[in-house]
């Protein structure tokens, strides 16, 4: 195995278990099993470490909601499928949970910004499919940067705030929702 992968794989592991700020070149040496001096012959410090990181976590995101698209669905039925994997990945991603939960506690100025950075390649990509629907005519006229950050947030209430007092909301009950207060207010009337 290549030294850089083994680098990154264990700074992967160190941010995952102990957070951005907890986390030190000598542990992820540590845990690749390279000197220190090896970790800085690819990676200026550990902000840029985290950044290459934070980047395959965006990347694999991306992955994910980009999966959930098939042309042989309705438009709805795909976004839902992306968005809901997009907050499974979310809530089940090792390192994604972490920089969570470090934001809330410690609202690390780093991981706040990893954070966003997620967040903002959502909203791009939810952006992206509204504008594809409205050219196809599947949707309304809309200004879907707006449209796309109230759908991101209303699944992410749906999910990690709705959940905390009450039981899990199943997949195709948020469809049904989704479908009844957002779509049927932007799909296109023949």
């Amino acid at each position: 195995m290549d030294r850089r992968k083994s680098i990154l794989e264990a700074a992967e592991k160190s941010f995952s278990m102990f957070g951005y700020k907890a986390s030190t070149v000598d542990q992820i040496a540590k845990i690749a099993n390279v000197g220190k001096g090896t970790i800085y012959t690819f990676f200026a410090n550990k902000e840029e470490l985290f950044s290459e990181i934070v980047t395959s976590l965006v990347i694999e995101t991306k992955h994910a909601a980009s999966e959930a698209i098939k042309d042989d669905r309705p438009f709805y039925e795909n976004l839902h499928d992306a968005l809901y994997r997009v907050i499974e990945l979310r809530k089940t991603h090792q390192l994604a949970v972490k920089l969570s939960q470090e934001v809330k506690e410690l609202n690390t100025s780093p991981v706040k910004d990893a954070v966003q950075r997620i967040e903002k390649a959502v909203l791009g990509f939810v952006k992206n499919e509204l504008d594809k629907a409205v050219e196809k005519g599947e949707l309304k006229d809309c200004p879907t940067d707006i449209v796309a950050f109230m759908m991101v947030k209303l699944y992410v209430a749906l999910i990690f705030d709705w959940e905390k007092d009450n039981p899990a909301i199943q997949k195709e009950k948020m469809l049904e929702v989704l479908e009844m207060f957002v779509m049927d207010g932007l799909r296109k009337k023949s």
